[in-house]
């Protein structure tokens, strides 16, 4: 059944690829985004746009249900590790405070079904791998607490109030639309991905290569790279289990197969047949040698499958976009 979808953060990366998500499913997104990351030329022209903050409680209660909302999907967090460390206030206010405002409006409202923007980052440094859900969640800095704060009060609600969400734990998200409208453009820039677009368009003088000695095939990090387009489907996959009043779930989203910082500069070198430049310095504070998911609960539940298990072609979708959009939606 067709929702009218609430999407908080849709103007980002992560929100716009699921608003698009959204309409080739037949579903009506509402986008509210207040345009301090994301873009408006992001959000399509069918789709119903307000420019509000969440802490504006009673914009938000007046867009539940002028736009007779249905369901909530929320990617408006902060999401930089390091300035999280450096501002935690920033991102308790932001991550936590505002997300339980927009809980709040909720249930006044009635709207009780809640799709959640978490991150791998709840579990910390783990124990072994691949990450599964029941692993101890321990997050190791500001931003990964607010994340599992959130989480915990979505378990709280669902027993208050019976508020049903489904918590989705990303690993790295990458890529760009299938149909090339739609990519990634952070300011500042900290994904690897793009990053090593940057240097290889010359916008950047080279890539740093964070750690060379680690314990892994080639000796740099490995992370867990997973398709913008596969992370929306899966939101849009848990919809029907959201009926039932109080239910919860979450959800690890990776594809299971760990890529190296040297294999995606290869990779990026053999797709879009440039040279990158790199300099190799020593390891950053903080980060694990390795970190890859357990999806198989995802798709054992929901009927998910990945469209992109590969690195090469996640790559691929995302140079279309760099190469087309060498200045982002700013071109």
């Amino acid at each position: 059944m067709a929702k009218n979808v609430l999407v908080v953060g849709g103007a980002g990366y992560i929100g716009s690829h699921c608003v698009r998500q959204l309409i080739l499913s037949g579903h009506r997104p509402v986008i509210v985004d207040n345009l301090s990351f994301g873009h408006r030329q992001a959000v399509p022209a069918e789709a119903p746009f307000h420019n509000c903050d969440l802490g504006d409680t009673e914009a938000m209660r007046a867009i539940m249900e002028n736009e007779r909302i249905d369901l909530v999907m929320h990617f408006a967090a902060f999401a930089y590790v390091g300035e999280s460390v450096e501002n935690p206030l920033k991102y308790y206010f932001n991550n936590l405070v505002a997300t339980l405002n927009l809980l709040k409006v909720m249930v006044e409202t009635g709207v009780r079904q809640f799709v959640f923007s978490s991150t791998c980052a709840t579990y910390g440094i783990p124990a072994s791998l691949p990450i599964t859900e029941d692993m101890p969640q321990h997050p190791i800095n500001p931003y990964g607490q607010t994340k599992l704060d959130v989480e915990n009060a979505l378990k709280a609600l669902a027993h208050a109030h019976g508020l049903s969400s489904a918590s989705f734990r990303y690993f790295n998200a990458a890529g760009a639309a299938e149909d090339g409208s739609l990519g990634e453009d952070h300011n500042p820039e900290t994904h690897l991905i793009p990053l090593v677009f940057q240097a290889a368009l010359g916008q950047r003088d080279h890539i740093s290569i964070f750690g060379t000695d680690y314990e892994t095939p080639d000796g740099t990090c490995l992370r867990d790279y997973i398709h913008v387009d596969d992370l929306s489907r899966a939101h849009i996959a848990v919809f029907d289990k959201l009926e039932t009043p109080g239910s919860t779930y979450f959800y690890n989203l990776g594809t299971g197969t760990p890529a190296s910082v040297r294999e995606v500069i290869d990779t990026v070198e053999k797709v879009c047949g440039k040279k990158v430049p790199v300099v190799e310095e020593g390891r950053r504070a903080g980060d694990p040698p390795a970190l890859y998911a357990d999806s198989g609960k995802a798709k054992r539940e929901l009927g998910w499958e990945l469209q992109y298990p590969d690195l090469e072609p996640i790559i691929e979708t995302a140079w279309r976009w760099h190469r087309d959009h060498p200045s982002g939606y700013a071109k």
